[in-house]
């Protein structure tokens, strides 16, 4: 049995940010079933949003970040995510963060959809996810505490007598069963966003770290409300990949194959407003059969601008003299997740989560654009100094597993393909109870224990039987939710139920 103080199951900025704090203090395990840069962070074209600027306040950022989770966000949440978000972004821009500069020296801040005034912070243009990683890793470099475990998937969670999660169980490359213990696990694994056709997420993201969570017995929600980013880059009918929000925040205007303006007369920010307000205006103009594109032809030096998005087009032949991108929208971002308190705890004793995973309660039925990274390093930030004073049984004591007496997992009658392709359809964009239906009967017609033992299944088979777990707690909490609200668009009930809301109807902002 190893000594590990901390397991950190992810590698994105949630995680990365953990383990740097913790990295003077603890012997941390940071576990990736890919490679450490295979994260959505790692892919995030947009920036960073803090309230830095002399014209800006933590107090307009809560209610931007309220507003756009439709009144569904916990107001206490938001607040320390604002008010620490500020003094966490001051914190890595004094440790030389390579944020991006205007000529005169000042941070460049950009404005991203739902945001009412221009705080966005990027770096490399549209490569700010791959910079802000890169420069954690670096950082992380010089610390002996570190143990990385590339191409290891974690397949369950480790619970003792007591119900205390007490470790993991994984399995390498070669199919071997491992095991590793600490007295604080930690989930930093994304979110679910690749269960669908079409999605922004690295395909490694599929929601492993809620069905852990779940067959352990903590408490998950909010899993109804899925984000679907408005501009995917299309070709040939398919999404290849994200166009960022920033290019509308440069001036991009979305426009059908008519030229016609998609977005004028619909909501007050125009381009600009939440993202399931305009993918749900894409997805209607497609489903009426028109096109629709990003009209960039009001920005100047787009390709230096952008490179990444540049490079992207190119690579998927899309000439960007004609001044228009084709987009689709897709899965980008999961606002519930594994249930969380303030500082990262789970309903589980020893077990933690953090980033995407986590139902942290400051996206609300819909995230505000950028606030994934800040999420990722604020609570990194907040569990580590919960863990640094947080006192642990002395090893060996309390690391016994309680007995597996689970039936062994079958053989699944489905393919992962099937799985995303079905849930693309009946629990895509736009719902109804019908559909719902349909598809949950579907995906319990097999009769598969979702607690079932699967030590001897191989990585593939578990990967699907995580994928169709997170299928069935989708959509049951899609029929549940009898409205419509931020990500989550019911047809049949196309209205918000206030009853549902009073609770969250007054927003007050609480300043320290």
């Amino acid at each position: 049995m190893n000594k590990i103080d901390v397991i950190i199951v992810g590698s994105g900025i949630a995680a990365l940010q953990l383990a740097y704090k913790l990295s003077n203090h603890k012997h941390v395990m940071i576990i990736t079933k890919g490679q450490v840069k295979d994260s959505n962070s790692f892919m995030a074209q947009g920036g960073i949003a803090a309230a830095i600027a002399k014209t800006d306040s933590p107090q307009q950022h809560f209610h931007d970040t309220m507003t756009a989770g439709e009144g569904h966000g916990n107001e206490y949440r938001v607040n320390d995510l604002v008010e620490e978000g500020k003094k966490v972004i001051e914190e890595l821009i004094d440790a030389g963060a390579p944020f991006d500069l205007e000529a005169d020296g000042s941070l460049s801040l950009g404005v991203e959809g739902a945001h009412r005034v221009p705080r966005i912070l990027h770096s490399g243009g549209d490569q700010t996810g791959k910079k802000l990683v890169n420069f954690l890793l670096e950082s992380l470099q010089a610390s002996d505490h570190i143990t990385w475990m590339e191409n290891v998937m974690v397949m369950d969670l480790i619970l003792n007598r007591d119900g205390k999660c007490i470790g993991i169980k994984a399995k390498n490359s070669n199919e071997e069963l491992l095991e590793f213990y600490a007295p604080h696990v930690v989930l930093a694994s994304g979110g679910a966003g690749g269960l669908f056709t079409q999605s922004s997420n690295h395909p490694t993201i599929l929601g492993d770290g809620i069905a852990l969570a779940y067959r352990a017995g903590a408490s998950v929600g909010d899993l109804e409300f899925l984000q679907f980013h408005p501009t995917l880059l299309s070709a040939n009918g398919k999404t290849v990949g994200l166009i960022s929000e920033a290019v509308r925040g440069a001036g991009a205007i979305l426009v059908n194959d008519r030229g016609e303006r998609i977005m004028e007369g619909i909501h007050d920010q125009q381009d600009l407003g939440p993202r399931h307000v305009v993918a749900h205006e894409i997805f209607k103009q497609v489903t009426s059969g028109k096109y629709v594109f990003l009209d960039i032809t009001t920005i100047h030096n787009f390709k230096k601008r952008f490179p990444s998005i540049s490079q992207l087009c190119k690579a998927h032949h899309v000439d960007l003299s004609k001044g228009k991108i084709p987009v689709l929208p897709g899965s980008h971002f999961m606002m519930g997740g594994v249930v969380t308190d303030r500082w990262g705890c789970t309903s589980i004793k020893g077990l933690y989560a953090i980033g995407e995973v986590a139902c942290s309660g400051v996206h609300g039925a819909n995230r505000l654009a950028s606030n994934s990274l800040l999420e990722g390093f604020v609570y990194g930030s907040r569990l580590s100094m919960f863990l640094l004073k947080t006192k642990v049984e002395e090893y060996p004591k309390d690391f016994v597993p309680a007995p597996d007496n689970k039936n062994p997992l079958e053989t699944l009658p489905f393919t992962r393909k099937e799985l995303q392709e079905k849930l693309t359809h009946y629990v895509g964009i736009i719902r109804n109870n019908d559909s719902l239906q349909h598809h949950f009967a579907w995906l319990n017609s097999f009769s598969i224990d979702p607690f079932a033992n699967i030590d001897q299944c191989r990585r593939a088979d578990i990967q699907t039987y995580f994928m169709w777990i997170n299928s069935v707690l989708m959509t049951q909490s899609a029929l549940i939710r009898t409205e419509s609200r931020g990500g989550h668009i019911r047809s049949d009930f196309p209205n918000k139920d206030y009853k549902r809301w009073l609770r969250k109807s007054i927003i007050h902002y609480r300043k320290k």
